[in-house]
């Protein structure tokens, strides 16, 4: 078939639906190229159409503490002082990059959390 931009649900449906038949394709073979520019169709069309909601970072820890049983103190080590970690909590200050990168190990998350935070 020949592959252009996916505009509407159904060609994406299509386009998922061919590349799961073909996605075992030996490579350098005509189907693995096919695969390779319906991967980038099926990503652009998904890029453009599907909006992932927005997380708030803060909600996220904060239920992260309540599910582990977590008090404010319990996260000095983690955010820095007392004060640091009330006005961070409170969402009075930022999170900063290394805050973040600690937060992140702490509560096994994943980074884009971080990047996508308001």
């Amino acid at each position: 078939m020949n592959w252009k931009v996916i505009k509407t649900e159904n060609e994406h449906r299509k386009a998922v639906k061919r590349a799961m038949e073909i996605f075992h394709a030996e490579a350098g073979t005509a189907e693995d190229d096919e695969l390779g520019v319906l991967l980038l169709l099926i990503k652009d069309y998904e890029d453009r159409m599907i909006k992932m909601p927005q997380v708030d970072i803060l909600e996220v820890i904060k239920e992260k503490m309540q599910e582990q049983g977590l008090k404010n103190k319990d996260m000095e080590p983690v955010i820095g002082s007392k004060g640091h970690v009330s006005l961070v909590l409170s969402g009075r200050r930022e999170i900063t990059l290394k805050m973040a990168q600690r937060l992140r190990n702490f509560f096994n998350l994943p980074a884009e959390l971080f990047l996508s935070a308001n």
